[in-house]
């Protein structure tokens, strides 16, 4: 990780930590920033977990509800961004199993690519990584979609999903493998052995 980015991260996650303490405060406008700032990303997230906006948005009222009761519970132990997604996290499996949903592995992912795009074939490549992404189980796909997509260590990913550690990189390392299968065959390279 560049200094920039490092900075500009801490940036962020002073001002989020800033706008936490003002929300325990009972600040109402501290909130709204907070909820303008989360809600996007909670419903990428959600909508993907969920199939169904509706129940994103009711899943992210129950967050930040969360968020609103709590604030002044989060230790510090993590980032912010990890204490609200694992809430949202928590929240969405509580809310599928109430209503007698599971997770499926055919969640569908976001179009959105995880990694750096090239000049060339920026198009295929997202495609071949979305396919392979979409055969991965549920679990080994949210655990890569927290470290590459939304930048979450192991440690984070370990609490939001609610997990040892250990877990979380025995699932990403079962994806890396997976992935590092499929890639291949879905770009039409024959691999040898």
């Amino acid at each position: 990780m560049n200094a920039p980015t490092s900075l500009l991260q801490q940036q962020r996650e002073d001002g989020d930590r800033r706008l936490l303490a003002k929300v325990a405060a009972r600040d109402r406008e501290a909130f709204r920033e907070l909820y303008i700032i989360y809600h996007r990303r909670l419903a990428r997230f959600l909508v993907r977990l969920t199939r169904r906006y509706e129940l994103a948005e009711e899943i992210i009222n129950d967050t930040l509800w969360v968020v609103w009761r709590k604030a002044a519970e989060f230790r510090g132990d993590s980032r912010v961004s990890t204490w609200i997604m694992g809430i949202a996290y928590r929240r969405a499996l509580k809310t599928l199993r109430a209503r007698g949903n599971q997770l499926l592995d055919t969640v569908p992912i976001e179009n959105e690519p995880l990694v750096a795009p090239d000049e060339l074939g920026e198009a295929e490549t997202g495609e071949w990584i979305l396919l392979a992404m979409q055969q991965l189980p549920t679990e080994q796909r949210l655990a890569v979609e927290f470290a590459y997509g939304y930048g979450h260590s192991c440690e984070e990913i370990a609490l939001i999903m609610n997990c040892p550690v250990n877990t979380v990189k025995t699932r990403l390392f079962h994806a890396r493998e997976k992935l590092r299968t499929a890639l291949p065959g879905l770009a039409g390279v024959e691999v040898k052995p």
